[in-house]
């Protein structure tokens, strides 16, 4: 059974480990976490300059490049042993359905990356596909069955982001038959929490909905513009246990592309309504039914993840959103300043 701390270091602390995506949401989170388990050669790859990085750190070795560039991935894992592959052009549900080209172009830096650690002689690769490869026509209900790993195919994930991710998987597991190179493919499912985006179109739900409902909280203009019907469902996963699924995947004997994510359904209402609560506030609702929303219900099977680690993503979506909500609160007053 695996639990959050302690977690055993299958890796010399000195090993290099390189996050590609490092100055992202999910990357500055992961490079944090690493650090504080011990891990002291640190290298983090991001296309965006060091001042918009979500996190930096002093003692990581930063490095600015644009992974789509087959050089620039040779030497971002010179002497690699470990590589987490994050990085890529994407964001919430607004983003993708409106970017569909840039978000495909992503699996020019997943292309390069693998080849790049075939010959570096890498010793494990992680992949972060997206519950975005699962086929539409099992998210056509908001009263959604869970996916499992299987209902991936036959193939129809989310137009331009899912196919690439789907794609990419397919790489992994063909660089592992034919070359060798030990992958490994966590699905996420939604993740959330501070040291995020919450504004500027690439913002995912819970992020978006804190920023709409401290926003009108502070404004004293009670009303909120949700996109969709808001009924349509969601699972949401904190970045902890994202995090910590990541490296306990990277180190499993999992072949096949898993599921990370929370089993927590919940409806785009019952999310304004959790952040209402911690904000203290009722709001009117505005739906704008023109909007990108997404499929209609997604949910995550945790069967898979449960046996094979004996553990699976726990932190309530109250928990996790109320951390969030502080965390964009304090953002949102600082700026104001």
């Amino acid at each position: 059974m695996l639990t959050q701390d302690p977690f055993p270091l299958p890796f010399a602390a000195d090993e290099r480990i390189v996050v590609c995506g490092g100055g992202g949401f999910i990357g500055g989170h992961l490079l944090a976490d690493l650090r504080r388990r011990g891990y002291t050669k640190l290298r983090a790859v991001d296309i965006k300059p060091l001042k918009h990085w979500y996190q930096e750190f002093p003692d990581v070795q930063n490095v600015v490049a644009d992974l789509q560039e087959k050089a620039a991935c040779e030497r971002a894992l010179e002497d690699a042993a470990v590589v987490y592959s994050l990085a890529a052009d994407m964001g919430g549900m607004g983003f993708i359905e409106n970017n569909k080209a840039l978000c495909m172009l992503t699996v020019l830096i997943n292309t390069h990356l693998l080849a790049a650690a075939r010959d570096a002689g890498v010793q494990r690769f992680f992949f972060s596909s997206s519950a975005c490869v699962y086929n539409a026509e099992k998210q056509l209900d908001p009263n959604v069955t869970a996916l499992k790993e299987a209902d991936a195919y036959p193939a129809m994930p989310e137009d331009g982001y899912g196919w690439e991710k789907l794609f990419s998987e397919r790489m992994c597991r063909h660089f592992t038959e034919d070359f060798g190179l030990i992958t490994r493919v966590a699905r996420y499912h939604n993740v959330y929490g501070p040291h995020g985006t919450f504004r500027g179109g690439r913002e995912k739900a819970p992020a978006a909905i804190c920023r709409k409902v401290i926003d009108a909280k502070l404004s004293g203009n009670h009303e909120i513009e949700i996109w969709g019907d808001g009924l349509q469902t969601r699972s949401f996963q904190y970045i902890d246990d994202c995090v910590f699924g990541t490296q306990a995947i990277l180190y499993s004997d999992i072949t096949e592309p898993i599921n990370l994510g929370s089993s927590e359904l919940v409806s785009i209402n019952g999310l304004v309504d959790i952040v209402e609560d911690i904000a203290g506030v009722k709001l009117r609702r505005n739906y704008n039914l023109g909007a990108p929303k997404g499929v209609n219900g997604r949910n995550s099977d945790n069967t898979m993840i449960r046996e094979r680690l004996g553990w699976e993503p726990s932190i309530s979506l109250r928990d996790g959103l109320e951390k969030t909500y502080r965390w964009i609160y304090d953002e949102i007053q600082k700026a104001a300043v």
